[in-house]
């Protein structure tokens, strides 16, 4: 009898890493924006990063992890599936428009990017 072994944990999961990150960049987001992040949308995205990425085959989930621009592109989408871009949106786009007096790295545009469309 052969299981499936495709979602089970493996020894080097990059799942856990990839979600714990996520999270401290969302921490990061808001206190840099001075805002009180959204709780309950911040747990949502996490928790669609993480079930968006035990769908994929354990090579390509690998590969993210290696991969910061991939990394960064699968936060945005859990970003905005989890709807943290409709959260504090006026607040948000108005600083997104005036970015050069936000102290934050280059990577976090992903998510103020999401606030503009």
């Amino acid at each position: 009898m052969s299981e499936d072994t495709s979602n089970a944990p493996r020894p080097f999961d990059p799942i856990p890493r990839l979600r714990d990150e996520f999270r401290r960049h969302l921490e990061t987001f808001y206190a840099k924006l001075k805002l009180a992040p959204p709780y309950h949308s911040v747990e949502k995205a996490v928790l669609q990063l993480a079930t968006t990425l035990k769908a994929l085959p354990p090579a390509e989930r690998d590969h993210i992890a290696a991969d910061p621009e991939l990394r960064w592109a699968r936060y945005a989408e859990a970003f905005t599936a989890a709807g943290l871009n409709q959260k504090h949106r006026g607040i948000i786009l108005g600083l997104a428009r005036s970015r050069q007096t936000l102290d934050l790295p280059k990577e976090y545009d992903r998510f103020l990017d999401t606030f503009m469309t």
